[in-house]
């Protein structure tokens, strides 16, 4: 598997409007992502993977996401879910807001 990318993507301001909305005291996620966010790069990944092969999910993204799961005491199954559910953790990897 090769090395994904995705860490730079950018958030519709709208989306991100609405997770602050949600919680407007906020969120451990939104925490890490206002202080936190350019930490880790794919690039410091790099000589981790090969340069063929199918894409894999950014490592920046994971590395973050495994921050977070540490910080809230998750196991492996629960922060899978916590991303597949909540917003705040979904928009935890992004760069910025559009």
């Amino acid at each position: 598997m090769s090395m994904g990318s995705g860490s730079g993507r950018v958030i519709p301001s709208l989306t991100a409007r609405m997770a602050r909305a949600s919680d407007l005291r906020g969120t451990a996620a939104m925490w890490v992502r206002d202080r936190l966010d350019g930490l880790f790069a794919d690039g410091d990944f790099a000589d981790w993977f090969p340069v063929n092969g199918r894409r894999g999910i950014s490592p920046a993204r994971l590395a973050l996401v495994s921050v977070l799961q540490y910080a809230e005491n998750l196991s492996d199954r629960q922060a899978a879910e916590t991303v597949r559910c909540r917003l705040d953790w979904k928009l935890l990897p992004g760069a910025g807001v559009g």
